[in-house]
């Protein structure tokens, strides 16, 4: 017939922002929107296959000859669409020639009647453009296509339906669908201008740079190491996950400086009270050169009134003085279970969880409300060079497609556990309960940062943990203090696959 399917399209509706900018502004947008989701399809070995029409994007759901699975290739396709900003919603249509109100609704019916069955259904059809490009009443389809489906069905509901049957009218053609998938909205990637982002791994800085990236800006990356080359990987996969799954049609970078001859500088010759304060103050100083060198126009961060002690309004606003670049704080009012629910959403949450927090200069009374005047003071006392050493020497990476595993520490991992080694699980009670190595002993991961000065120097350690990032961490400090240590790299998983039969 006629109105047999041409083939499986994502329509895709631009974000409401998008179409109240001035014609010119929007052309820029949606130019960029579409490259941008040409990126995400080719990022999952997708031929991009795109056109527009009116408001609307229109892309191909249909794999490539050489695909296995054409069902595999859409939803591969539509899990990358759903996540490039300035996108609204995405429905899976298939266009049908409209050049009359009763096929429409006879190719509807066909369609829908399995759906609708034994269903309370309503009908919403309307028109994209011009009235002279398709002349079909949307009221008039949705009549008739209703009457059609009402005898399969248990009734029409316009106020509350069980499913709904979708009908757009564009140029001359209709296009049916039942559902639409929430986009992201916001604007899309690069229409925002570049922005330095701080990052360290945590649940904060993840999510405060996504929220840039929603807004258009184009985020790099800067890493203040604390904790070592394990400290880089785990945050280095945090950040992998913002690039790879949210940065389409951008290359993001990743600057990682040394901060350990900072830190040690600090615990020499700064009082303790104002650590906290000082660091964040040096690392809005290194962030502050990339944004110079990158030609950037902020600096993000992760801060949160109140969170912890350095988070006060009083300390934030002594912070913010150490540079005259304007640092944006997307997630200033926002709770901390807010945090962790977006960032199950953006997919850093488990990587965050075992990124832990690498800074231990917390002293037992921090300053709440330290004054420009002493931080100045204490200040003085710095060699402030050392932050453009850091910042020089830094060791900078592509995050798309970056191969984190080819930067493992192979000093540090073993494959299989050694006679005669102490073997550490570094996870929580439950998880220890729920399964772990017959001969291991139990140690969270916080304390035994604490207490593993005083382990027996003539034993040999296997740590291992969830994914192998807090293992390795506790490994690397382990090894600087003479200890025989090791990790099982890839955690859990790769433990599972050595242990011995029941």
């Amino acid at each position: 017939m006629s109105g047999a399917p041409k083939q499986k399209l994502a329509l895709v509706r631009f974000s409401g922002e998008i179409g109240t900018k001035a014609r010119a502004t929007r052309g820029q947008f949606v130019r960029r929107l579409v490259a941008n989701l040409s990126d995400a399809l080719k990022s999952e070995g997708l031929t991009p296959r795109i056109r527009q029409s009116h408001n609307r994007i229109f892309v191909s759901l249909e794999g490539d000859p050489a695909e296995v699975s054409t069902t595999a290739a859409s939803e591969r396709g539509l899990d990358a669409i759903s996540r490039v900003f300035g996108i609204q919603s995405i429905s899976v249509v298939e266009p049908h020639p409209a050049t009359d109100v009763e096929e429409v609704a006879a190719i509807g019916a066909e369609l829908f009647r399995e759906r609708v069955s034994g269903r309370r259904f309503a009908v919403r059809a309307r028109r994209v453009g011009e009235r002279t490009e398709i002349p079909l009443a949307p009221n008039d389809i949705e009549r008739e296509l209703g009457a059609r489906l009402l005898g399969v069905s248990s009734g029409v509901d316009l106020s509350d339906p069980e499913e709904t049957v979708h009908v757009e009218l564009i140029g001359r053609e209709a296009y049916f669908f039942p559902d639409r998938i929430p986009g992201q909205g916001g604007l899309p990637v690069g229409v925002g201008g570049n922005a330095i982002a701080l990052i360290s791994g945590g649940f904060d800085s993840a999510v405060a740079a996504w929220q840039l990236l929603r807004r258009g800006v184009c985020c790099d990356y800067a890493f203040c190491n604390l904790g070592g080359q394990s400290h880089q990987q785990g945050t280095l996969r945090v950040a992998q996950v913002l690039a790879d799954k949210w940065s389409y049609g951008d290359q993001p970078r990743f600057h990682s400086f040394d901060f350990d001859p900072i830190v040690e500088q600090l615990r020499d010759r700064t009082r303790p009270r104002y650590w906290q304060v000082l660091l964040k103050r040096l690392m809005l100083r290194a962030a502050e050169r990339l944004v110079v060198e990158r030609k950037a126009s902020a600096i993000v961060t992760g801060e949160a009134v109140g969170q912890v002690s350095s988070q006060t309004l009083p300390n934030l606003a002594v912070i913010s003085r150490a540079t005259r670049e304007t640092v944006l704080r997307p997630l200033i009012g926002t709770n901390k279970d807010a945090i962790i629910e977006l960032a199950k959403q953006i997919g850093t949450f488990e990587l965050s969880k075992v990124v832990g927090e690498y800074c231990d200069m917390v002293p037992t009374r921090p300053a709440t409300a330290a004054t420009l005047d002493a931080i100045e003071a204490e200040e003085a006392k710095l060699d402030l060079s050392l932050i453009d050493a850091a910042v020089e020497s830094r060791t900078v990476f592509k995050l798309r497609g970056l191969d984190i595993e080819a930067l493992s520490i192979p000093d540090l991992e073993v494959h299989r556990i050694p006679e005669g080694a102490t073997v550490i699980d570094l996870r929580t009670k439950d998880e220890f309960d729920s399964w772990h190595w017959p001969t291991a002993t139990r140690l969270e991961f916080g304390q035994a940062l604490r207490v593993y000065p005083e382990f027996d120097r003539k034993l040999t350690y296997v740590l291992y943990c969830e994914i192998g990032l807090k293992s390795a961490h506790l490994a690397e400090f382990m090894r600087k203090e003479g200890f025989e240590a090791f990790h099982v790299p890839g955690g859990l998983r790769t433990l599972k696959k050595k242990a011995p039969a029941d």
